[in-house]
């Protein structure tokens, strides 16, 4: 299985508004995970990881190049490969640049759209038990108040997908175990 280490693991937040018909959600931040995994860790590794912290739903490949979100599902989103500049949070939100070995988790309602990135650009997502069978939404599929109050019902998930019960995210979203 790949490694994971917070040792050089820099971690970033930021909540988003709801705007450019992206709910965004309500109270939980993106949470940014830099270097969370070690040079080297591939697809299989990084699924590996998602299963052993109750994450599924996987699959391999690039992030949609429009603005999206899904209003039922947390999404964590690693870099497997390359490197890639997305817009978190819709048109107006903020350009975030990942690289190999990062971790994205995504609290649901957040949008999120590929912009520019190395031909070999390749995320790994999953999802937390419970949420694989997730909808994809462009911005506007819905009105604002419905979108928002699917965002509001997803539960939390029981782990951080990548260091389980102690990691980023289980403080940045208050998982309590």
């Amino acid at each position: 299985m790949g490694t994971r280490t917070l040792d050089h693991a820099e971690v970033v937040s930021r909540c988003f508004p709801p705007a450019d018909g992206i709910p965004n959600h309500p109270d939980l931040p993106m949470v940014a995970i830099r270097k969370a995994l070690a040079p080297g860790t591939g697809p299989g590794d990084a699924r590996e990881i998602y299963a052993s912290n109750g994450w599924g739903g996987m699959w391999t490949w690039g992030v949609f190049p429009f603005h999206h979100y899904h209003p039922d599902a947390h999404e964590a989103l690693a870099c497997i490969s390359g490197s890639a500049e997305l817009m978190i949070g819709g048109a107006s939100g903020e350009r975030i640049r990942v690289e190999t070995g990062d971790v994205l988790v995504l609290p649901a309602g957040t949008g999120h759209c590929f912009l520019s990135g190395a031909p070999d650009f390749k995320v790994c997502g999953a999802y937390p038990a419970g949420q694989e069978d997730y909808t994809t939404l462009s911005a506007a599929a819905l009105p604002m108040d419905e979108a928002a109050a699917q965002v509001a019902r997803v539960p939390l998930p029981e782990s951080d997908p990548i260091y389980g019960t102690d990691g980023p995210l289980t403080k940045a979203w208050g998982l309590r175990h």
